[in-house]
Protein backbone atom coordinates (compact mmCIF):
# COMPACT_ATOMS: atom_id res chain seq x y z
CA UNK A 1 0.00 0.00 0.00
CA UNK A 2 1.09 3.56 -1.33
CA UNK A 3 1.19 5.79 1.98
CA UNK A 4 1.77 9.14 1.48
CA UNK A 5 3.05 11.67 4.48
CA UNK A 6 2.33 15.56 4.41
CA UNK A 7 3.15 18.40 6.80
CA UNK A 8 -0.26 20.90 7.28
CA UNK A 9 -0.01 24.55 8.76
CA UNK A 10 -3.65 25.79 9.22
CA UNK A 11 -4.40 29.54 9.60
CA UNK A 12 -7.56 31.19 10.37
CA UNK A 13 -9.66 31.16 13.58
CA UNK A 14 -8.39 27.64 14.40
CA UNK A 15 -7.54 27.77 18.19
CA UNK A 16 -10.17 27.94 20.87
CA UNK A 17 -12.62 26.54 19.09
CA UNK A 18 -11.90 22.00 19.02
CA UNK A 19 -9.85 22.33 16.01
CA UNK A 20 -7.55 20.02 17.25
CA UNK A 21 -9.84 17.50 19.10
CA UNK A 22 -11.69 17.26 15.96
CA UNK A 23 -9.11 16.75 13.77
CA UNK A 24 -8.45 14.34 16.14
CA UNK A 25 -11.44 12.60 15.63
CA UNK A 26 -11.70 12.87 11.82
CA UNK A 27 -7.93 11.44 11.66
CA UNK A 28 -9.09 8.41 13.59
CA UNK A 29 -12.31 8.06 11.24
CA UNK A 30 -10.62 7.76 8.43
CA UNK A 31 -7.65 5.72 9.76
CA UNK A 32 -4.77 8.79 9.19
CA UNK A 33 -1.54 8.75 11.47
CA UNK A 34 0.48 11.19 12.97
CA UNK A 35 -0.36 14.18 15.18
CA UNK A 36 -2.12 17.68 15.40
CA UNK A 37 -0.61 20.75 17.11
CA UNK A 38 -0.96 24.71 18.40
CA UNK A 39 1.49 27.10 17.26
CA UNK A 40 2.31 29.88 19.45
CA UNK A 41 1.31 32.42 16.30
CA UNK A 42 -2.48 30.82 16.24
CA UNK A 43 -1.79 28.66 13.86
CA UNK A 44 -2.75 24.57 13.65
CA UNK A 45 0.46 22.30 12.56
CA UNK A 46 -0.09 18.51 11.66
CA UNK A 47 2.05 15.86 10.25
CA UNK A 48 -0.18 13.00 8.77
CA UNK A 49 0.12 10.19 6.79
CA UNK A 50 -2.14 7.40 5.02
CA UNK A 51 -3.18 6.25 1.59
CA UNK A 52 -3.10 9.07 -0.85
CA UNK A 53 -6.84 9.32 -1.75
CA UNK A 54 -7.47 9.09 2.05
CA UNK A 55 -4.92 11.76 2.77
CA UNK A 56 -6.93 14.05 0.08
CA UNK A 57 -9.86 13.51 2.04
CA UNK A 58 -8.24 14.53 5.50
CA UNK A 59 -6.60 18.12 4.23
CA UNK A 60 -10.34 18.64 2.42
CA UNK A 61 -11.74 18.60 6.64
CA UNK A 62 -8.93 20.77 7.36
CA UNK A 63 -10.21 23.30 4.86
CA UNK A 64 -13.28 23.52 6.43
CA UNK A 65 -12.32 22.24 9.99
CA UNK A 66 -15.67 22.55 12.89
CA UNK A 67 -18.20 24.64 12.78
CA UNK A 68 -16.80 27.20 15.19
CA UNK A 69 -13.81 27.33 13.04
CA UNK A 70 -12.58 29.87 9.97
CA UNK A 71 -9.82 28.35 7.86
CA UNK A 72 -8.85 31.14 5.55
CA UNK A 73 -5.51 28.81 4.40
CA UNK A 74 -4.15 25.44 4.46
CA UNK A 75 -0.30 25.44 3.30
CA UNK A 76 0.58 21.56 2.27
CA UNK A 77 3.96 20.28 1.52
CA UNK A 78 4.84 16.18 1.79
CA UNK A 79 7.09 15.67 4.40
CA UNK A 80 9.91 12.94 4.66
CA UNK A 81 9.72 13.40 8.80
CA UNK A 82 10.64 9.38 9.85
CA UNK A 83 8.67 9.56 12.74
CA UNK A 84 6.86 6.31 13.36
CA UNK A 85 3.08 6.92 13.78
CA UNK A 86 0.80 4.39 16.27
CA UNK A 87 -2.32 6.31 15.32
CA UNK A 88 -3.34 10.25 15.82
CA UNK A 89 -3.00 12.17 18.61
CA UNK A 90 -3.14 15.56 19.78
CA UNK A 91 0.46 17.08 21.24
CA UNK A 92 1.29 20.01 23.37
CA UNK A 93 1.61 23.09 21.88
CA UNK A 94 4.63 24.51 19.89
Amino acid sequence: MSVRRVHLVIKGFVQGVSYRASAQDEARRLGVRGWVRNLRNGDVESIAEAAPQTIETFITWCRRGPEEARVDAVNVADSQDAEAFAGFEVRRSA
